[in-house]
């Protein structure tokens, strides 16, 4: 491993470093919310709009 990082440029080392955050930006963002759809919380039964 680490004479994989040593043949890495600190550029692409600062690269890549950077770019792991914004990977995160990218996952598991929620589809068009319902204003209207019924969940439950802990138990009790509520529109998405009354927790707004």
């Amino acid at each position: 491993m680490s004479n994989f990082i040593r043949k890495m440029s600190r550029r692409a080392i600062v690269q890549a470093l950077i770019a792991l955050p914004a990977l995160s930006l990218f996952r598991n963002q929620p589809a068009a919310v319902d204003a209207d759809e019924i969940i439950e919380v802990d138990g009790w039964i509520l529109r998405r709009s009354d927790l707004a």
